[in-house]
């Protein structure tokens, strides 16, 4: 199993070097990479048994792989496969396959570590790839968008190892029930770096505007993916360390409610994902025990969604009221949107009544808000006009494949907990998504409102970062 697993996490970055060498096979490199993590996440599944693994004692790396892990490896290896079908045919040169790969494999790195030091170097080396990612049109705007999303990284991550160094300084040892006992200052100052980069609560408000400006396929990444290698020892540290458990459930709620406020007044179909991201991490962390089959239905959707906001005539929702867009591309979207609002049929409806079942009594309204908010959001894609009509440039087969892919991933994966479906559980979802249509097409629709970005700016982002940082020792003192 160790031998496996060495091999599993060193391979992406193996092809992603060895795509420089054979630059002709770069899609073909890619793509296997992507394959290879889905059958180890598979392999996962079947075994059930978790494995730990101490490969260089307590100053080495610890890692844990089990069916939690799995989930995410998973969502991991599915959307980074639709991204390089959907850029097949592209113009993009063989850095962008390489740089995709070598992105996914410091992600499963993250989602593979226990302990803090070897965490901090998957976290940045991840920090790097998502940067090269984002500035590859290399004109001024994605330059400055990807610097920005690196100093703020940056910034987050300093805080995150000096709480590791305290850490060890408590139990000599980087493992992460080392939290157990720490001080409050080491939890606060992990805490905050995990937070940033999973952009969760006020701490995640870099996120709308590098998710929105960065191209749909990195987006797709980003929103899918990158940001769950810092939510995933969020629900590590909880289910460890059971003083953790209900910080984490705090910011669940927190970030579920605040990001799905700011979505239902965005106008813009980027930034509405992108706050939707930072709303969806909620459901995650809310549930820590669940958090896996929530994170794969969400992976899936966003991946989804961006890739399909990517080829609409405008990203502004007011001008897509006015101009209909192809039937089978919005019937592409309609499924997307059903799944996370939480439609039977597709999984997006298992993962809510798992989540909403593992939620304690005083997270209840909160998540049913955020719900609701969900509702109200999608109905804006859900409802927009189409019609079939020519298409100026035909869609590559490459976005089809990836749709098939993750929509289709949306159905398979109902065997997860294809309990939900009864009748009682099927009801509530249904009434709160004919809630949220009636309250969008009662108010919302023709509500014009914008919320201020002041927290969103750039010289606001680091204050905001401290004052999360005092919420947290405030938090872990209590």
């Amino acid at each position: 199993m160790t031998t496996l697993t060495l091999i599993w996490i060193v391979f992406p970055f193996l092809v992603g070097f060895a795509i420089y060498l054979f630059p002709k096979l770069d899609r073909y490199l890619a793509l296997g990479g992507a394959l290879v993590s889905a059958g180890y996440a598979v392999y996962l599944f079947i075994q059930q048994t978790p494995q730990a693994m101490r490969l260089l004692d307590n100053f080495g790396v610890s890692l844990i792989l089990d069916p939690l892990a799995a989930f995410f490896i998973l969502t991991n290896a599915l959307v980074t496969a639709a991204v390089i079908l959907y850029c097949w045919r592209s113009d993009r040169t063989t850095f962008f396959y390489a740089q995709t790969l070598i992105l996914h494999g410091s992600v499963n790195a993250a989602f593979a570590c226990s302990d803090f030091i070897s965490l901090y170097v998957a976290l940045e080396v991840i920090s790097i790839a998502t940067f090269l990612l984002i500035a590859y049109p290399r004109s001024d705007r994605s330059i400055w968008v990807g610097l920005r999303y690196l100093f703020v990284s940056n910034v987050a991550m300093l805080f995150y190892l000096v709480g590791a160094v305290l850490v060890y300084k408590a139990h000599h040892s980087f493992d992460f029930v080392g939290l157990r006992g720490a001080p409050p200052e080491a939890i606060a100052l992990i805490f905050l770096g995990l937070l940033v980069k999973g952009g969760i609560f006020v701490s995640g408000l870099w996120l709308p505007l590098t998710h929105s400006e960065s191209e749909s396929p990195v987006s797709a990444l980003m929103s899918g993916v990158v940001v769950k290698a810092g939510v995933l020892p969020l629900v590590r540290c909880a289910l460890l360390v059971e003083e953790i458990d209900p910080i984490v459930r705090i910011f669940g709620v927190g970030t579920a409610v605040l990001g799905v406020f700011y979505a239902v007044f965005e106008k813009d179909a980027k930034r509405m994902l992108a706050f939707h991201t930072v709303s969806q991490l909620g459901f995650i962390l809310a549930a820590p025990e669940v958090g896996g089959f929530y994170a794969l239905t969400h992976g899936l959707v966003k991946g989804a969604l961006f890739l399909i906001v990517g080829i609409l005539p405008s990203r502004n929702l007011k001008e897509l009221q006015h101009q209909p867009i192809h039937t089978p591309i919005w019937i592409a979207l309609v499924i997307a949107s059903f799944s996370i609002s939480g439609f039977p049929l597709l999984s997006g409806f298992g993962a809510k009544v798992l989540t909403m079942k593992n939620l304690l009594s005083w997270q209840v309204i909160g998540m049913n808000l955020a719900a609701l908010g969900t509702a109200i959001s999608f109905a804006k894609l859900i409802f927009l006009p189409h019609k079939n009509q020519a298409q100026d440039e035909p869609l590559r087969i490459g976005f089809w494949a990836a749709m098939l892919l993750l929509l289709g991933g949306l159905v398979a994966a109902n065997v997860v907990y294809y309990e939900a479906y009864s009748v009682a559980n099927i009801v509530k979802p249904l009434v709160t998504i004919a809630l949220g249509w009636i309250a969008y097409f009662a108010i919302f629709r023709r509500l014009v409102f914008k919320l201020p970005r002041v927290l969103e700016q750039f010289e606001h982002l680091i204050g905001v970062m401290s004052l999360s940082l005092i919420l947290l020792f405030w938090m872990a003192l209590a």
